[in-house]
């Protein structure tokens, strides 16, 4: 698991976060079809944005969409069962930047006393 989080991680700094991508292009990014990314919009599990009568992504629905259809994949999941393991994935990784940053703090705050 630390290998896929490792290559998600990647995946995101590579990819320009003012990159804007297709409908298409998302599915290719997750090895899924095109309908794949559309039932996932439908019911919530993405967000995109709808532009010019296409759908239009940004680089973080590509690890997310890449999480969603490798818990669906590997362990047979329900979409709604990936898109709830994803959500506190998701959460857990944001409360432990938090951390880190809490502990920074601290550590500058602690090194001035």
């Amino acid at each position: 698991m630390a290998a896929h989080k490792f290559l998600d991680n990647a995946l995101a700094e590579l990819i320009d976060e003012h990159a804007r991508l297709t409908l298409e292009d998302l599915a290719r990014s997750c090895c899924m079809a095109p309908g794949w990314v559309t039932e996932r919009l439908e019911a919530g599990l993405l967000q995109g944005e709808h532009s010019g009568g296409r759908w239009v992504f940004t680089s973080t629905s590509v690890v997310r969409a890449r999480r969603l259809a490798r818990l669906e994949s590997t362990f047979d999941a329900d979409p709604q069962l990936a898109g709830l393991t994803t959500d506190l994935i998701e959460e857990v990784n944001a409360l432990r930047q938090r951390l880190q940053r809490l502990e920074t703090q601290l550590g500058a705050a602690a090194a001035q006393d």
